[in-house]
């Protein structure tokens, strides 16, 4: 295994895929489509979809941005998701967040086609994650950190993984998907006793707390794989995971770098969704 892991090559990896189902869609006159439904104007929002864009271009995904003002009301948020439900051209929903505040995230986040909840938005695609049935999506930041260990061969199966974070977008939803390939999985959090003691007993760690160098040289024990799901930007304007880099870099067999790491993966892992999507169309 490298000791640096990039997500980039893994990103490839993912989008050769997806541009293969994707032509082979097309070949039927299916174009796989993603909808991203944006209320109001954030730099951080324009920044992910810019990438997003850029990089469906390559891999045979159409994107299709719909925006509402900023004051919006929640009505007419409703109105447009359901009419992107309803349009069979539409194979994949993103709702950007977070939503102006007078508009329930909940209910619409609810709202969302199962089968078209690219990134694990609705209770019902959560659920599936959970029990291990395919109702629609896992979250693609957790599903990235499951590719780049796959794709670096790292041994899943029997090994004792640490994740440390437990928000449903990744940490409760990655253990499960880990669970699922049979490692035997600690979430743990910021209210964890010992935390140290218990990441430094993992072979794999995930940390997925959000908060910047939360998890320092004390965390770590020697040759441990450590997956960094964090970025933040440093008062000095250079950006840091979760992780602080300089002291774990030295002890662990690998490391996922930020940038450059599982954010990498992401956007591949929410594409590849959309061509799944559409590859169920009938």
């Amino acid at each position: 295994m490298e000791h640096i892991l990039k997500g980039a090559p893994v990103a490839a990896a993912i989008k050769a895929r997806t541009k293969e189902q994707a032509d082979a869609l097309a070949a039927r006159g299916i174009f796989p489509t993603l909808a991203v439904l944006e209320v109001g104007e954030r730099a951080d929002n324009a920044a992910y979809l810019r990438g997003i864009q850029k990089n469906a271009g390559s891999c045979g995904i159409e994107v299709r941005h719909v925006t509402l003002p900023e004051d919006a009301s929640q009505n007419e948020a409703e109105a447009v998701l359901q009419s992107l439900n309803a349009d069979a051209s539409v194979h994949g929903i993103l709702l950007l967040r977070p939503l102006p505040k007078q508009i329930d995230e909940a209910a619409l986040c609810g709202m969302i086609a199962p089968e078209k909840d690219a990134d694990c938005a609705t209770d019902l695609s959560l659920a599936g994650v959970f029990a291990g049935k395919k109702l629609g999506f896992a979250p693609c930041t957790a599903q990235a950190v499951v590719e780049i260990l796959k794709f670096y061969g790292a041994e899943l199966a029997g090994a004792r993984c640490a994740v440390v974070g437990r928000s449903l977008v990744v940490g409760r939803p990655l253990a499960m998907l880990l669970l699922n390939e049979n490692a035997t999985v600690t979430l743990c959090h910021s209210k964890t006793k010992d935390l140290p003691a218990a990441t430094r007993g993992a072979d794999i760690v995930v940390a997925a707390l959000g908060k910047a160098k939360a998890l320092g040289g004390e965390h770590f024990g020697e040759n441990q794989i450590l997956i960094d799901v964090g970025i933040h930007r440093t008062e000095e304007g250079t950006l840091c995971g979760d992780v602080d880099f300089a002291a774990a870099e030295p002890k662990a067999a690998a490391i996922t770098p930020v940038p450059g790491g599982v954010g990498a993966v992401t956007t591949a892992v929410l594409l590849s969704h959309v061509a799944q999507a559409a590859g169920k169309n009938k």
